[in-house]
């Protein structure tokens, strides 16, 4: 058999690269073996990656010397940041730079980049409409991944920006809530507009099909959502698939902003910059792009029967 190639999967406990590192062993005949890269590889998580056949190797992207040696002989790699373990635009884009030299000291043949727009293409950060955060952002967690890719093409590294949305399992974390006279409610600021949004598990799976096609990818950006729906839809299946009505309350932006969550200003800004340019993350996120790296995607509603009772009701 021939010598397999290694895909080195940042971000490999977590929500995007644990999809790949899954979607790659999931086919022992293919082409490709998944590197699990992980600050920890005797955590249950990483363990649990082991057990499926992958390779769990020490790296951090904070450490450059370790990514260098986890890169090493492998060739390709998924890149991800985790912006919410830290909050920190500055440690992002720091994090991406060394992903990018790493990648190209270790001569990758493809780098799968998981980026986001800058929001400040659209809204120039003296536009009033949305607050400026930190002096020099509008949504720092997207922002600061837009304004890096040039990391990767100035290394010159063989790269797909890889543009993800909005995760269904969010829901795990907003949840449900019950007003006074007994009725669930969903409270985001989208107004009528449409937000594109996917199963975790399957940006994995794209980047997947992404690496199994490499010549077509490589220089490209591509966006991927399982769904584009309102959040008057999602509510709508939320009553279908809980048994129970669950009504869109909608607010406003400053008003989301304004609640005792972290990063709420962020998060505020985040679903200002989805409704108010709605019609790009349509069509930079066509469902058919997405369905076609990955024939397995799942649709909003097939996804909440599955996991309907991880949905907190508070």
């Amino acid at each position: 058999m021939a010598t397999k190639k290694i895909i080195a999967v940042l971000g490999a406990t977590g929500a995007q690269g644990g999809g790949l590192v899954r979607a790659i062993q999931a086919e022992p005949t293919g082409e490709f073996q998944a590197r699990a890269i992980t600050r920890n590889p005797a955590s249950e998580s990483a363990r649990a990656l082991a057990a499926l056949g992958a390779e769990v190797v020490k790296g951090d992207a904070d450490d450059e010397a370790s990514l260098r040696a986890a890169f090493e002989g492998a060739w390709g790699a998924f890149c991800v940041t985790f912006y919410w373990e830290h909050m920190s635009a500055e440690t992002e884009t720091a994090q991406i730079a060394t992903m990018a030299r790493s990648a190209r000291t270790a001569s990758l043949r493809h780098v799968v980049w998981s980026t986001l727009e800058d929001s400040r293409k659209w809204i120039p950060l003296d536009d009033a409409r949305m607050p400026t955060l930190g002096g020099k952002y509008k949504v720092p967690h997207f922002d600061a991944k837009g304004e890096s890719d040039h990391y990767f093409t100035d290394a010159q590294v063989p790269v797909t920006f890889l543009l993800a949305s909005f995760y269904f399992e969010n829901f795990f974390r907003s949840g449900l809530r019950r007003g006074p006279d007994g009725v669930l409610s969903l409270t985001f600021p989208l107004g009528k507009e449409t937000m594109a949004s996917i199963a975790s598990e399957d940006i994995g799976r794209c980047a997947y099909g992404i690496f199994r096609d490499s010549a077509n990818w490589i220089g490209k950006t591509v966006g991927i959502a399982g769904e584009q729906l309102t959040m008057a839809e999602m509510a709508a299946i939320f009553t279908e698939v809980m048994g129970e009505e669950v009504r869109y309350n909608d607010v406003p932006p400053e008003v989301f902003r304004s609640f005792p969550i972290p990063g709420a200003d962020d998060l505020g800004n985040m679903f200002q910059f989805y409704r108010d340019f709605a019609a790009h993350f349509r069509e930079s996120r066509p469902l058919g792009v997405a369905r076609s790296l990955n024939p397995r995607m799942q649709g909003f509603r097939e996804w909440l029967r599955a996991h309907k009772d991880k949905i907190p009701i508070v």
